[in-house]
């Protein structure tokens, strides 16, 4: 049976592949068109996705049982096509938790602690300009984090910034009983105007999509912080720009955009007070590592007609297609 990988994926996943006697079949690398992707996949028993799949992958890959996603959010892949045509779709959720939540208080302590700021100022204007900047930075203890989502990142972000820097930190989600208890519920509102940070965590649905108004951006304190480790659309992104252009917060420190690559022209390059990642929070040496061998393991289970840990999809479990 073959598999067929995006992008390369860590040792130990390949370990399990071969191990399984699978015939790997790897991408070219970079960024594929949906006709390279459909070509690369037309054979495939399973796929490991770290690209977006075109829309109607699972119809024009008969042989096609599983789409597993090197990751937690399931948005690169046609879950409603996939469902439509027996194709089972896993995720590896909590595998890249620590590694997300650590870069989120990187980019709290950065922009805390004026880092960046420091460094150019100290570099193009000398050592007592830089030492100078130290003077409008801040501490993390004592300030409110709002973390919307708090699934597995949430909550490890939460535990830190609690535990370890003694914030107060809000929460808002859909099941406020399952918040854990050092987390106030809040809602949205109240959320985006009483925080010092807030954190974007939350996965990209229908009802996340737009979030973070316009509206609730121009709630926010003027010296707050915007962090999206979820999804670009979870973000107006127009209001937030005009919103770091006027100074009407602090700044944003975002991992991802409404269209990737972020483009060479993008406002958002031009704005001030904004740290710009290239969709990394999640990837460390140990969340790449993981994530690699659960999603093998996946693909593993499926193509032995087992049904899969993480199963995105049941409802396609009955109508799947067959190993």
């Amino acid at each position: 049976m073959q598999v067929v990988l995006t992008e390369p994926i860590e040792p130990g996943g390949m370990a399990v592949l071969r191990q399984a006697g699978l015939d790997i079949v790897e991408g070219p690398g970079g960024e594929q068109s949906p006709d390279q992707l459909r070509a690369l996949c037309r054979g495939a028993h399973a796929v490991i996705v770290r690209q977006k799949l075109p829309d109607d992958l699972a119809s024009t890959c008969p042989n096609l049982l599983v789409a597993a996603r090197h990751g937690v959010g399931v948005d690169l892949i046609p879950v409603e096509n996939c469902t439509a045509n027996g194709v089972l779709v896993t995720n590896v959720p909590g595998a890249n938790a620590d590694a997300v939540a650590e870069f989120v208080v990187a980019q709290m302590l950065a922009a805390a602690r004026r880092v960046e700021t420091m460094s150019r100022v100290h570099l193009e204007e000398g050592w007592k300009p830089g030492r100078a900047i130290a003077g409008s930075a801040t501490e993390l203890r004592g300030r409110t984090l709002g973390i919307v989502g708090v699934g597995a990142i949430g909550t490890r972000l939460a535990e830190i910034a609690h535990h370890g820097f003694r914030m107060q930190v809000l929460g808002f989600q859909r099941r406020r009983e399952a918040l854990p208890p050092f987390v106030e519920y809040a809602a949205l509102p109240e959320l985006f105007s009483g925080s010092d940070y807030i954190a974007l965590a939350c996965p990209l649905t229908p009802e996340t999509r737009g979030l973070a108004s316009a509206a609730l951006i121009r709630s926010m304190k003027p010296s707050a912080w915007l962090m999206n480790v979820s999804r670009g659309a979870v973000v107006e992104e127009e209001a937030l720009v005009a919103a770091l252009r006027e100074g009407a917060i602090g700044g944003a420190a975002l991992d991802v955009y409404a269209v990737q690559p972020l483009g060479a022209q993008h406002p958002l390059r031009k704005c001030p007070n904004a740290i710009l990642s290239p969709h990394v929070a999640g990837l460390s040496r140990e969340s790449a590592a993981k994530m690699s061998q659960v999603a093998a393991e996946e693909v593993v289970r499926v193509l032995r007609g087992e049904r899969p840990l993480n199963l995105i999809n049941p409802e396609a479990w009955e109508g799947r297609r067959r190993p």
